[in-house]
């Protein structure tokens, strides 16, 4: 079966809600591939499926996120079963983290995780994000730290995990890499610029060897409410059709 054939088949089984979330699924794939934040096939980004609780679309696993499409998404449901017919597998052990996010955080519905040299150089460091930045001023506004137990095969790790996220919408994973999350596909990628950016901006400063000026506490903590009324909200409806062309100019199979 041809890729358009396959989009057909998909689209033609599924809501229309659905299918707008798989091309926004495929499309922040893409982008985290575009922006080289992807680590071969090895981290994942997952959705809630519109009007289908505990369903989920992640990555086939194996596939590189330059060539994953709205129809090549597996369904799954929160034990990682498929629910819908795919060639595709998944990672198991991508999906622990998500799945404990997506149980127990009803006002998610997209989880981000990357594996960057910047976010888990800055992932090793003891005192973590430093407000030294406009941008990590935004990050620091919902952030929290998950100590490493290893990889993500164990289900007892996942209490421990979404007690350490609590109400925020940004984690910085020790020793492994960084998590965002957010109500929209949108949200959630945004929140991940801000995220690895502020740790390049950080891995920068310090590797001049100079002294490096912190932000004020009173400014951090007035940053919650700014970040409000400069993003409306968590922003990532601003910025998302901008992505969008950009992907479209450069390659629209994502839609597929």
């Amino acid at each position: 079966m041809s890729t358009a054939e396959s989009a057909l088949s998909t689209r033609a089984q599924i809501s229309d809600e659905e299918w707008q979330t798989r091309v926004d699924l495929a499309a922040c794939y893409r982008l985290i591939a575009m922006h080289g934040w992807d680590d071969l096939v090895y981290t994942h980004i997952s959705a809630s499926v519109p009007g289908e609780e505990g369903h989920f679309l992640i990555n086939p696993y194996g596939m590189f996120f330059e060539e994953i499409t709205a129809s090549s998404l597996v369904k799954i449901d929160l034990e990682g079963n498929k629910v819908m017919p795919s060639p595709y597998e998944i990672n198991p052990a991508g999906f622990t983290i998500h799945s404990a996010i997506h149980e127990a955080r009803h006002d998610v519905k997209c989880v981000v995780h990357t594996h960057t040299k910047a976010g888990i150089a800055l992932s090793t460091q003891e005192q973590g994000l430093l407000p030294i930045s406009q941008h990590s001023l935004f990050v620091l506004a919902s952030l929290a730290y998950h100590n490493y137990e290893g990889v993500a095969l164990n289900e007892e790790e996942k209490p421990r995990l979404v007690a350490d996220l609590g109400t925020n919408m940004a984690m910085i994973l020790r020793n492994h890499g960084l998590l965002t999350a957010g109500p929209t596909i949108a949200d959630a990628f945004q929140a991940m610029y801000f995220l690895e950016v502020s740790c390049q901006i950080q891995l920068a400063a310090q590797s001049t060897g100079n002294a490096i000026t912190m932000i004020a506490p009173e400014i951090l903590a007035g940053i919650r409410a700014q970040a409000r009324e400069v993003q409306r909200g968590m922003g990532g409806q601003l910025v998302w059709p901008g992505l969008l062309r950009k992907l479209d100019r450069r390659d629209p199979s994502y839609r597929d």
